[in-house]
């Protein structure tokens, strides 16, 4: 059996008509010997449940039918078993798809999740909370609890993030965390701390990108120099390749880190887009090879 699992958020018709073009193409697809389920749900948590359920019913493999947030929920039930993820690129970005050369394409993406060659890659995370593709804190997490203000009032997604970036850069007083590393200690006051699951292009043209995720270890970025509204600055100074040369970004690498500081309540960190409050101090460690993905 493979267990397609479609969140559908929003419960519009467009989704009915999602879910019913998933199933045409598995079934012109699949081995025939081999059943397709096709669930849906409406929510992160009840996605991670679906999957922890087709997991112990001894699913031939678990498709995540969604965006970066709809991995992140499959994965957290798939890391550390033997049992596949599928991905069907339905997002808006698709970072993990696009880092492991799924296709984008539904049927291109079907016919890659029934051929079943599987790779083993890494996972990250943050007090037991699994990332697939980055945790962040900072101005980062603020601009999507801004934006998500903004789009319950009306306003179209893109616009609500330029809106809630502008507010939160003009704004943003930074973050001060203590970082360990190792045997390193050091406190930073720092308008963002970006922790990537394996090594992400800072600088060029592939900014955002990563070539591997089998390396194990994660990667800290941070600009204990600039300040947030001198972000787009930043942005520019990465995509000509002149960040690290100026000073202005800093990173390591690393197998675990912890994250502490002097505020008593939750910080509000991002998973894979997806942000929830989190108790200090926060560890951070890397899972080698703990997810078996479908790839090309």
């Amino acid at each position: 059996m493979i267990t397609v699992i479609v969140n559908q958020a929003a419960g519009t018709r467009r989704d009915e008509q999602v879910r019913a073009r998933l199933t045409d193409l598995f079934h012109a697809h699949r081995v025939p010997e081999q059943p397709v389920e096709v669930v849906d749900c409406r929510t992160a948590a009840a996605v991670t449940g679906a999957a922890a359920s087709a997991v112990r019913a001894g699913a031939a493999a678990v498709v995540a039918a969604g965006g970066d947030g709809t991995v992140n929920a499959v994965a957290s039930a798939l890391a550390g078993s033997n049992t596949p993820l599928g991905v069907l690129p339905l997002g808006t970005f698709n970072h993990f798809a696009k880092d492991l050369g799924i296709p984008v394409a539904p049927e291109a993406a079907v016919r890659t999740i029934v051929a079943g060659r599987t790779k083993r890659v890494d996972v990250g995370a943050v007090n037991d909370r699994i990332f697939v593709n980055n945790s962040s804190l900072g101005v980062y997490p603020d601009i999507v609890r801004e934006r998500e203000v903004l789009r319950q009032q009306g306003h179209w997604k893109w616009t609500a993030f330029a809106v809630a970036s502008a507010r939160v850069l003009r704004h943003s007083r930074g973050l001060v965390v203590t970082i360990t590393a190792g045997e390193s200690t050091v406190g930073v006051h720092t308008p963002f701390l970006f922790v990537g699951n394996n090594q992400y292009q800072v600088e060029g043209l592939r900014l955002g990108k990563r070539t591997r995720l089998d390396e194990g270890r994660l990667y800290a970025y941070l600009a204990p120099r600039v300040r947030g509204r001198e972000l787009p600055k930043l942005f520019a100074l990465a995509l000509v390749g002149r960040a690290t040369r100026e000073d202005a970004l800093e990173a390591f690498a690393t197998c675990g880190l912890k994250v502490d500081t002097l505020h008593q309540q939750p910080l509000r960190v991002a998973l894979d887009g997806e942000v929830v409050p989190l108790k200090t101090p926060l560890i951070y460690r890397v899972r080698p090879l703990a997810l078996n993905v479908i790839v090309p």
